[in-house]
């Protein structure tokens, strides 16, 4: 081969490999969607751990992230800090189960709101059966769009709200832990 021909394969060989490193965060996130673990996912991946699977995933990720400026290891940090403090607001949801499904089961028995509530009730309403309460919180806030003419519900929505968004605000970065 010439000079000439082995550059060429040098530009296609990298070509292939930036298109191929574009592929392996699509068909990561839809392995995670479908279920797949990191632990299984980590001898695929060839890496060691389910740790260094999830780094390398966040890693190859797009820079394009809502803080363009911000390295690899802030996405990863801020992709674990994001983690725990839905682990912390789920943590507070079910210890707060009682209050959550009165306030849900009061919303959900409304006769009088229109036709757009309809969508959010119905999640709300099936929500009401499942044993884990973590979702209440996010279908509850769903729901107070909903209910202009039901002021003291919206206030508890409202209360409801402020406490998970602090709970996030709150939640300790929990380096190492994934």
């Amino acid at each position: 081969m010439s000079g000439a021909e082995l550059l060429d394969a040098l530009v296609l060989l990298h070509r292939a490999q930036a298109e191929l490193a574009g592929l392996e965060p699509v068909l990561i996130a839809a392995a995670r969607a479908a279920g797949v673990s990191w632990q299984a996912l980590a001898p695929a991946l060839g890496v060691a751990s389910r740790q260094a699977a999830e780094r390398r995933y966040l890693r190859s990720a797009s820079a394009q992230t809502d803080h363009p400026g911000a390295t690899r290891d802030d996405r990863v940090q801020a992709e674990r800090d994001r983690r725990a403090a839905h682990r912390a607001v789920a943590q507070w949801a079910n210890d707060n189960t009682a209050d959550l499904r009165r306030l849900a089961g009061q919303i959900a028995a409304l006769t009088d709101l229109d036709e757009a509530a309809t969508s959010d009730l119905a999640q709300l309403h099936q929500a009401l059966g499942d044993a884990d309460a973590t979702a209440l919180p996010a279908l509850l806030a769903a729901a107070h769009q909903h209910l202009p003419d039901h002021p003291d519900l919206a206030a508890q929505i409202d209360t409801v709200t402020s406490r998970t968004d602090q709970i996030r605000r709150q939640s300790p970065r929990r380096g190492g832990e994934t």
